[in-house]
């Protein structure tokens, strides 16, 4: 397995923590899931530039941000397009989204990988 993608996880696990967290508390709140996904994403993003610049591309280029937010604008909407599915079929839309973190997740790695990151850390 990818050392990167290890790292990856590790990093992405604490911003997945307080998004999914965050995303929870918003639904609790009645907030529809694509507000709710849309703050819990949008605070994350910073701080995941950040750490997986640093720690799992070795890369800290600032000029990078701007294609790190269209990743994320990319999951974002497969995200969004995925819970629809579940709300359509009446899935419970926390038990949606816990089963897309992961598949989001590879998602994401491999989108930074080819389009933000290509010469990172191997």
């Amino acid at each position: 397995m990818d050392k990167r993608f290890i790292r990856f996880l590790f990093v992405g696990g604490i911003n997945t923590l307080f998004g999914y967290a965050l995303f929870a508390f918003l639904i609790y709140l009645k907030f529809h899931y694509s507000l709710a996904v849309l703050f819990g994403t949008f605070l994350g993003i910073l701080f995941n530039f950040r750490t997986t610049g640093k720690i799992v591309f070795n890369n800290m280029d600032n000029t990078l941000l701007w294609r790190f937010v269209g990743v994320y604008a990319v999951t974002y909407l497969v995200n969004v397009a995925c819970l629809k599915v579940f709300d359509i079929y009446k899935v419970n839309i926390l038990f949606a989204g816990a089963l897309l973190v992961l598949p989001v997740a590879a998602l994401s790695f491999l989108l930074q990988k080819k389009f933000v990151f290509p010469q990172g850390l191997k």
